[in-house]
């Protein structure tokens, strides 16, 4: 597959600034016209140790055009044509981006609360074993169980984490990539930074840890049809994710990361027999669909070409 070009400039600090920021903050963001105003306005803009990009990645709203206003406050833009975050991620934070002490993520519909950032790149300072750090849900109906899990499991949300420039710099050289297809690139990235670019036996809980003073705020859903056609569309993503999950873990455990595809439909032809929809009222159509989806993909990926 051929990604067709950036179409903003290659990203670049200042000149003189050869060493790049001390925390770069990297916003991820894919027709969020509507909201990332407010993810913007919600980050420390004004602090000159911390630089701001925003990777738009396959939108056809506004949301690069908001963005441009605020150009004249540091943030730059970055804007590829092809959508899907995995695949941006790679290719802004791997092959694009300066180097930095400290890589703050962003998903684009979310607000960070006051002082996160500065939190998260505290949390990494003090914990020097650590490769990750794992901002904390504020709102939301299961909030304050997804803070447990946080702390009991090591997880990380995208919607807002960090990870420490020593470890981003031995993932470049490491050659791994996520797969442009991944749904939910936050459980393969804490994943790598658990076992420090490993397999599972090389599994150490010290590696991410939660930072309690870092949190954010998720728009809440509501019953409009509108916003109950995205939830549904997301609960299908969220049932793919739960699949890829599985075929990864499997990986991981067997023989290691580098044995992860480029793409996770490159696998779906050998694993779908074993996938089955899960015995849940609430999950079992949208595993049915995301199933149905994958099984597509699998079509595609052996077309002649594809």
């Amino acid at each position: 597959m051929t990604l067709r070009p950036g179409l903003g400039k290659p990203f670049a600090m200042g000149s003189g600034n050869t060493n790049g920021p001390a925390i770069l903050i990297c916003v991820f963001a894919h027709n969020e016209q509507r909201l990332i105003g407010s993810c913007l306005d919600s980050l420390p803009l004004a602090d000159p140790s911390i630089a701001v990009a925003v990777v738009v990645n396959g939108s056809t709203d506004g949301t690069a055009a908001i963005v441009r206003h605020y150009e004249d406050r540091g943030v730059r833009l970055v804007e590829y044509g092809e959508g899907g975050k995995s695949r941006s991620w790679n290719r802004f934070v791997l092959d694009e981006a300066p180097r930095a002490r400290t890589f703050v993520f962003v998903d684009g519909d979310a607000r960070v609360l006051p002082g996160s950032v500065e939190a998260l790149a505290g949390c990494l300072r003090d914990n020097p074993g650590a490769n990750a750090a794992a901002g904390m849900p504020r709102n939301g109906r299961r909030a304050a169980e997804y803070r447990r899990l946080l702390r009991k499991e090591g997880g990380l949300f995208g919607d807002l984490y960090a990870l420490s420039g020593g470890f981003v710099e031995r993932l470049r050289e490491s050659g791994l990539r996520l797969p442009e297809d991944l749904v939910g690139d936050d459980s393969l990235i804490g994943a790598l930074a658990h076992t420090d670019l490993g397999g599972d036996v090389d599994w150490e809980d010290a590696r991410v840890v939660a930072c309690e003073k870092a949190g954010f705020l998720c728009e809440p859903n509501t019953l409009r049809p509108a916003s109950l056609a995205m939830q549904s569309k997301r609960m299908v993503s969220y049932a793919v994710r739960h699949f890829q999950n599985r075929m990864i873990s499997a990986i991981m455990r067997e023989t290691g990361p580098h044995d992860i595809p480029s793409r996770m439909a490159d696998i779906y032809k050998a694993w779908l027999p074993r996938l089955k929809p899960r015995l849940s009222p609430v999950l079992y159509w949208f595993d049915r669909r995301a199933l149905a989806r994958m099984r597509a993909a699998a079509v595609r990926t052996g077309e002649p070409g594809s």
